[in-house]
């Protein structure tokens, strides 16, 4: 083929279902679902990429596996605008692969990402092995991320101003959905959220979202972070999701002896003060399960309580 004669027209698969069902029910999802077709030969034209179809997984974006121009691979990622998404290209310039993917392009307009492809590519939650090396590689990556200070960073949110958002928010949900929950544990969490940023030892900038599905195993390094929410702050908020989703420590026969020794695994690896690390887990845990209930998920809402009576004891708040 003459390499100064036009590309092919690339036609991008549909995103999947799940990503259609999701976006089609949020403000403005409709017209991005029309307009991504376009959007996405126009990136695959500009970046010179060839695409296979969609990764199935996530809800909010459509991603997939890419040939460069130059024959290489790569991961094209275009997320619905929304808040959480503001942050990630901010993040991954700066960890600049220590810990997560690298980013190699981003267009602005669009918010799409062209990022760095992990191969083979599983995801923490499937490693097997132990918990508890899954647990310590899982922290040692997030260690990597801490790594950066945030500085002052345009594109970063503070977790300091979004904790104090959720702070009456959570009180609000609790007053309407009263009888239903624990009021006094909603409080507590409330309460945590307005004083955990401003007693912070030390910042960072966070992963966001770091559950053990979102760690994928590299051949560049052992595992790497991706899909990240990223914020500056207090490094504690982070460690939630991966202590309580690798083997759920609330499913053991003694789910507060496990959970404490978990926790202690987790903070010893992270360099930081078990507590604290427990009471950001309850306060997250808590104002989740109101997100949840507000939802109407009420299965899930309760399921999500358990847990965070279960950090409320441990963090002893």
């Amino acid at each position: 083929m003459d390499p100064t004669s036009p590309r092919p027209r690339v036609r991008p698969a549909p995103p999947p279902a799940r990503v259609r069902a999701t976006v089609a029910t949020l403000p403005g999802g409709p017209a991005w679902l029309a307009e991504l077709p376009a959007l996405l030969e126009r990136l695959c034209a500009e970046w010179g990429l060839r695409p296979d179809r969609p990764f199935d997984g996530g809800s909010c974006s459509w991603t997939a596996p890419v040939t460069t121009a130059e024959g290489g691979r790569a991961v094209i990622k275009v997320p619905f605008p929304h808040r959480e998404a503001r942050g990630e290209a901010t993040g991954l310039r700066l960890w600049d692969g220590a810990g997560a993917v690298r980013l190699y392009r981003a267009d602005e307009d669009s918010g799409a990402l062209l990022i760095e492809l992990c191969a083979p590519g599983d995801p923490l939650s499937d490693a097997g092995g132990r918990p508890e090396e899954t647990l310590t590689a899982g922290a040692d990556t997030l260690r990597s991320l801490w790594e950066h200070a945030p500085g002052e960073r345009p594109g970063l949110e503070r977790i300091d101003d979004v904790a104090a958002e959720w702070a009456p928010l959570l009180r609000e949900r609790a007053h309407r959905h009263r009888g239903l929950l624990d009021g006094a544990l909603a409080e507590r969490a409330a309460g945590l959220l307005e004083t955990l940023p401003a007693t912070a030892a030390r910042r960072v900038v966070v992963h966001g979202d770091f559950n053990p599905g979102n760690v994928l195993r590299s051949r560049r390094a052992p595992w790497l972070a991706i899909d990240p929410k990223p914020m500056s702050g207090d490094p504690c908020y982070d460690p939630w999701p991966l202590l309580m989703q690798v083997d759920p420590p609330l499913g053991a026969a003694d789910p507060g002896r496990r959970l404490r020794s978990r926790l202690a695994l987790v903070a010893d690896v992270l360099g930081q003060p078990a507590e604290r690390i427990a009471a950001w887990a309850f306060a997250r845990s808590t104002e989740s399960a109101y997100e949840l209930l507000d939802r109407g998920l009420g299965d899930a809402a309760e399921e999500e309580i358990t847990a965070a009576r279960a950090l409320a004891r441990t963090a002893g708040v």
